[in-house]
């Protein structure tokens, strides 16, 4: 089970990097699904992993940014928006 949510942590470090990445090279927006849809991934790896480990600052964070992930992805859905 360690290994696993290791892995899951590093997956949403990874995923939220690239996102970063993405939006800063301009390569994708950072009001589109894809951007939304990577924070959203990212954050809950890296939101397990700091539970898991008792990382409770970290482990809030992630959830607020999972949450405001979750309202993003709703309001582009709403708006027929595609990634």
């Amino acid at each position: 089970m360690d290994l696993l949510l290791t892995a899951a942590g590093w997956a949403g470090a990874a995923v939220l990097l690239a996102a970063y990445a993405l939006v800063s090279s301009g390569r994708i927006a950072g009001d589109g699904m894809a951007y939304q849809l990577m924070n959203l991934f990212g954050s809950v790896g890296l939101m397990v992993n700091s539970a898991w480990s008792a990382a409770w600052p970290s482990a809030g964070l992630n959830l607020i940014w999972a949450a405001i992930g979750v309202a993003a992805i709703v309001k582009l859905g709403r708006t027929g928006a595609r990634a």
